[in-house]
């Protein structure tokens, strides 16, 4: 499958932005010059989770088990271009899925392990997948079973029943159906390798088909951020469906021969016993979890994290205070990251936003014209800011307009889509996402919410995120986020949805709005309507959605 126009490859390909490596070229290089180095590591939970043992695979041994795991594709009809869903948790297999994958020229599309029968209804629909890889048993749940009862006459493979990496040798008469596969097939760098899914935070998930060499340019863009370093190790918290755990870490760690180290679900005292067994030199975490350590010094000097180099995080604005808290006190750079699985990709590091202020919820301008940055990033992206009903460029700081994005990121359209209203007249993606340009000099995006997640009180438009981060800090509760709820006179006004931690009382609706007045919030901000909840409905992304929380309040 391609869905790239030869004159776009051209471009890429002449600024050497795009070339000829897959991801299992990149392997095949690793277990050649690394054979006995780390690749993959299961998290050491792992037996708990799904009934099987821990796994460790070298580079030679990742590139065996991914044969093996091809062969047996193949035998089952599995080829070039045919789309296969995975539906699997952070475990080696699913890193061996999509080694194997890349060799046979198919297409993987992951799923979230929390998606339902009605979501993968859904996306089978879209997809039209020729199989499904699944596994037996997660944490009690028949995933397998689950699925072929959504799927119907789709062709259900699961490990511990028709697959497994511990069979089948790979000598070289075993391995020659594989090898007249590709090379009746070749290898194509601009071939479509997966399909992965829109959040859906505004709606259905759409699909997203990325090619190597996109993937390979967001690897590069977020080792970059990161300052990855050949053979380090990295831990995987983000399930490997998107671009945070594919781009970030899965194209990255090959490119680089680092060790990925996986874990899954989160579970905060396992995350950090694996940093330190593991000597982990860089990860990524929700903000949650490092406001909670920045809080803890003593939860934080019980490991020796003396491996660690620097911290990612994102998905939301992170707290200035968090950030100065790990510089100061843990010696410990905290990196900003902002992407997607459209394209998206951008960073805020100490070099690119020194003050924690700035780093907290400020992205540089990559790519955009009279910038002073440099580098991978800024050389293979272009950004600029628009008025989502108009078209017209924003260039002036503080006004609040649509982010569009282009390079050698950026996907080429979703799934069966028209493409209407998704790029521009010249090119770029369409991000929907609300920024305004700010900073001093303005050489910064500031994100100030989604086009359609913006309250209109009264004509006065409010941006939830901004009040969701400022919720953040209240006392006594465990989450908070706003939304809209209808109003006859002003159109909508805002209500705060909040979870007290365990042991504490509700907050009343005044304490809120003298919270955010302290803390200098425009009147009309202020919410009018507080809505108690046990927990805030958020997507596999761990992104709160909004959506719902109108359904709940209504």
């Amino acid at each position: 499958m391609h869905t790239t126009p030869q004159a776009r490859i051209d471009e890429l390909t002449a600024a050497g932005l795009w070339g000829d490596d897959t991801l299992h070229s990149l392997l095949a290089a690793q277990a050649a010059s690394h054979p006995e180095r780390l690749a993959v590591a299961d998290q050491p939970n792992r037996e708990e989770l799904t009934g099987e043992p821990a796994r460790r695979l070298s580079f030679s041994e990742l590139d065996t088990a991914s044969d093996k795991l091809a062969l047996q594709l193949l035998a089952r009809g599995i080829g070039a271009d045919c789309r296969v869903m995975a539906q699997l948790p952070n475990i080696s297999e699913l890193v061996v899925c999509y080694y194997a994958m890349s060799k046979l020229g198919a297409i993987i599309s992951p799923v979230p392990v929390q998606y339902g029968r009605h979501e993968l209804a859904s996306l089978a629909g879209a997809l039209q997948p020729d199989a499904l890889i699944s596994i037996t048993n997660f944490r009690g749940q028949a995933l397998a079973d689950d699925a072929a009862q959504a799927l119907g006459d789709v062709k259900i493979l699961a490990f511990g029943r028709e697959l497994s990496l511990d069979t089948l040798p790979t000598d070289e008469a075993s391995r020659a159906p594989l090898e007249r596969h590709q090379a009746t097939h070749g290898d194509d760098a601009n071939r479509i390798i997966t399909v992965c899914w829109t959040s859906g935070t505004t709606g259905t998930p759409k699909g997203v088909p990325r090619s190597h060499n996109m993937w390979m340019a967001t690897g590069r863009t977020s080792a970059n951020a990161g300052d990855y370093r050949e053979g380090e190790m990295l831990l995987n918290p983000f399930p490997l469906v998107n671009m945070a755990a594919v781009g970030g870490f899965l194209y990255a760690a090959a490119m680089l021969g680092c060790g990925l180290v996986l874990h899954h679900p989160l579970d905060p005292a396992l995350f950090l016993a694996q940093m330190q067994q593991e000597k982990i030199n860089f990860t990524i975490a929700p903000p949650a979890l490092l406001n909670q350590l920045a809080k803890s010094p003593e939860m934080w000097r019980q490991f020796d994290f003396s491996a660690l180099r620097a911290i990612g995080s994102g998905s939301a604005p992170l707290a200035p205070e968090m950030i100065a808290t790990f510089e100061r006190d843990y010696n410990i750079p905290i990196i900003n990251y902002y992407g997607s699985n459209e394209g998206i990709s951008l960073f805020s590091t100490p070099d690119t936003a020194t003050e924690p202020e700035v780093r907290a919820s400020m992205f540089p301008r990559f790519g955009a014209a009279g910038m002073p940055f440099s580098g991978i990033t800024h050389d293979s992206v272009r950004s600029k800011v628009i008025d989502p009903d108009s078209g017209a460029d924003i260039t002036q700081p503080g006004k609040p307009g649509e982010l569009c994005f282009a390079g050698a990121t950026v996907f080429d359209g979703y799934l069966g889509d028209t493409g209407e209203d998704v790029f521009t007249s010249d090119g770029y993606f369409r991000t929907g996402d609300l920024v305004e340009i700010c900073g001093e000099p303005p050489n910064y995006y500031r994100i100030v919410g989604r086009c359609k997640d913006i309250i209109n009180r009264g004509g006065m438009k409010i941006s939830p995120s901004e009040i969701d981060t400022l919720l953040e800090g209240f006392p006594g509760l465990a989450e908070a986020a706003v939304c809209a709820y209808a109003d006859d006179k002003l159109g909508e006004k805002i209500c705060a949805c909040v979870v007290p931690q365990p042991g504490q009382e509700a907050p009343s609706l005044e304490a809120i709005c003298d919270y955010l007045l302290q803390r200098g919030i425009a009147k009309f901000k202020l919410p009018e309507r507080i809505a108690i909840l046990p927990a805030l409905p958020r997507n596999p992304m761990n992104k709160v959605v909004r959506s719902a929380l109108q359904d709940a309040v209504a």
